[in-house]
């Protein structure tokens, strides 16, 4: 066994579904060149990084199963649907009937897509440890969290805090954490502890170099995000569309990400730790693991919505199995 594959045996306790934890909401966008205040139509799509990382996996033909709280409105209904056809099991996602689905509208703009969030009191963040009882949990064998959960309410907070108390080697499941940085839902001051904290207690994260920047040191380099982070079995530093690092127990290997034409960056975060998780429950290396991160994230840059269509599968075999030189090559075409 190479050390790419070791690292992934030393993380994945056992075979079994994904299942994705967080708050989903309906989102509203004018067309990419018109503006939000002048547009006459808005086009109605679904927004969350849990779901989309659920759905992307779903794509990639790994059973997931996507747990959560909408409202029992019309918008709360659109949205499980979206999910649901998108190939999620969503049989564990509940309607509250005292609390509405959440809401954001996006807003076009030169310097770059705005995003309004209208989620207070929304059903989700009501979501709290109980959650953690559900059964697909017991078959699962990741449990996928971010960043954004805790930030939404006490209940939320607790949530995720159980679900990392338990010690890496007493989970029945691994725990994968993307940072998912969201400024606009924390108090001044408050989201550099709590995040590092709760990161460092999963088996598998995955932060942004600029968020890490943001977050916890503005001379952060890769390397050094690890030594923040030295607990989680694996550590993934994305930069940007430049590349991205994966630091295991056996040493750390880079990729380059591919270049493509942005439409719009929102949700390539969530497509890439789709396919890097992915990658990594269908026994790939960590290079190829972190190639599929990139071919994923980059059918998310090409799209307004946060999940694009991914290539064929014979592209993308023939994507992943190129010679690194090959590959390399591809970044600056």
């Amino acid at each position: 066994m190479n050390s790419a594959s070791a690292s992934r045996a030393a993380w994945l306790p056992r075979e079994g579904p994904v299942v994705c934890v967080g708050e989903t909401m309906a989102a509203l966008a004018p067309a990419p060149a018109e503006s939000l205040e002048s547009a006459e139509a808005l086009r109605v799509s679904v927004a969350g990084a849990e779901s989309n990382v659920a759905m992307y996996l779903a794509d990639l033909g790994v059973p997931v199963s996507w747990l959560s709280a909408l409202g029992d409105d019309a918008l709360g209904r659109r949205v499980r649907a979206a999910v649901g056809a998108a190939g999620v099991d969503v049989g564990g996602v509940r309607h509250d009937p005292e609390r509405p689905t959440g809401l954001l509208v996006k807003e076009p703009a030169p310097t770059g897509t705005r995003v309004h969030y209208y989620r207070g009191g929304s059903a989700a963040s009501a979501l709290g440890p109980e959650v953690l009882k559900d059964d697909r949990l017991r078959s699962a064998s990741v449990l996928h969290l971010t960043g954004i959960t805790p930030a939404l309410s006490p209940s939320c907070l607790s949530l995720v805090e159980e679900a990392l108390a338990t010690p890496p080697d007493q989970r029945p499941y691994a725990i994968s954490f993307d940072v998912n940085h969201r400024r606009a839902l924390w108090p001044p001051g408050t989201a550099a502890p709590v995040l590092r904290e709760l990161a460092d207690r999963a088996d598998l994260v995955l932060v942004g170099l600029d968020e890490a920047q943001d977050l916890w040191d503005a001379g952060l380099e890769p390397d050094g995000v690890r030594r923040l982070l030295p607990h989680p079995r694996l550590l993934v530093v994305k930069d940007g569309g430049r590349s991205a690092t994966v630091f295991g127990d056996e040493g750390s290997w880079t990729v380059p990400a591919l270049r493509t034409d942005v439409v719009e960056p929102v949700g390539a975060g969530d497509a890439f730790a789709a396919g890097f998780l992915g990658g990594l429950l269908r026994g790939a290396d960590m290079e190829r693991a972190l190639r599929l991160g990139h071919i994923t994230a980059g059918s998310a840059l090409q799209v307004t919505g946060d999940h694009g269509p991914l290539p064929d599968k014979a592209r993308i075999e023939e994507l992943l199995g190129l010679p690194a030189p090959d590959w390399a090559r591809m970044d600056r075409e």
